[in-house]
């Protein structure tokens, strides 16, 4: 703790780690930060979501800190790392293991372009406990928290209640009421969470290239928000459902999805609709 390059934020939590080891550029401890979470076991959308936020968050200049977990935080540094900001994995046991196995090449390319960063010195395996416990630091570096996507005994809680503790903001990314996956976030927001309706909302909240932000509602008209309301509450939804839902036929519908589209609001796979989140001045 007594080395300069000791993050301060990280100084300030309840009982901050007495030494970090590191492998990679200490330069990413410079940046804004903001944690990007989730359950290992996650959906198509989480994944969608856990990378298109942190790309997002990367291109501004944010770096994403994660870790490096199978699922939601395996995509969170994925999205980080195709944006222009080094990203941070703070790992539960000592950094010459990797766990899962399958995440040995993102090791790889975070620790070429990011930080690895762990408590625990090389030879330590990792624990029940190191797991928990290294999710104090995940929060402890950030200005914030995003919890994607999370069950009912998700770690990302645990990170979220760190965050909580240490006085940060958190945010949950709101999801489907039918997925055992989205019950944690739900959860987060009834409890006082910010819901991440639209990705560049942090942006604004931390003031970053906020002239480069647009409001939503000078970006779109009442029938616009009806659409992407509703795929907001469903996550993904099929074209003819959202047409049944908002009260559209499906002609006038597709036409005005396409604005949406051109606007960074929603994109469309496979006839389904998603929520994007971007926004961008014309």
């Amino acid at each position: 703790m007594n080395d300069p390059r000791y993050p301060a934020m990280l100084s300030l939590i309840p009982k901050p780690p007495e030494r970090l080891y590191y492998s990679g550029d200490t330069e990413a401890l410079k940046y804004p930060a903001i944690a990007v979470v989730g359950s290992r076991k996650s959906t198509d959308y989480g994944r969608w979501a856990a990378y298109t936020i942190s790309k997002r968050l990367s291109e501004y200049g944010v770096c994403v800190v994660s870790g490096m977990a199978e699922g939601i935080d395996a995509w969170a540094h994925k999205g980080a790392l195709a944006g222009k900001t080094p990203t941070i994995a703070v790992l539960g046991e000592g950094l010459n293991y990797c766990f899962p196995e399958s995440n040995r090449g993102l090791k790889k390319e975070i620790e070429k372009s990011g930080l690895l960063l762990s408590e625990y010195k090389d030879g330590i395996h990792a624990t029940k406990y190191s797991f928990p416990a290294r999710n104090r630091i995940i929060s402890g570096l950030s200005s914030a928290t995003v919890v994607v996507e999370a069950g009912f005994s998700s770690g990302a809680l645990i990170t979220a209640e760190h965050a909580v503790d240490q006085g940060r903001e958190v945010y949950a990314v709101p999801g489907n009421i039918n997925r055992i996956s989205s019950v944690g976030c739900n959860k987060l927001i009834l409890d006082g969470a910010r819901p991440l309706v639209f990705i560049d909302d942090i942006l604004a909240d931390f003031k970053i290239d906020t002239d480069l932000v647009a409001s939503y509602s000078q970006l779109l008209s009442a029938e616009e928000k009806a659409v992407a309301e509703a795929v907001r509450q469903n996550g993904e939804i099929s074209i003819g459902r959202l047409a049944v839902e908002v009260g559209l036929p499906v002609g006038a519908l597709t036409a005005v999805v396409t604005l949406l589209e051109i606007k960074g609001a929603l994109s469309t796979s496979a006839g389904k609709v998603i929520m994007t989140g971007r926004t961008e001045r014309a």
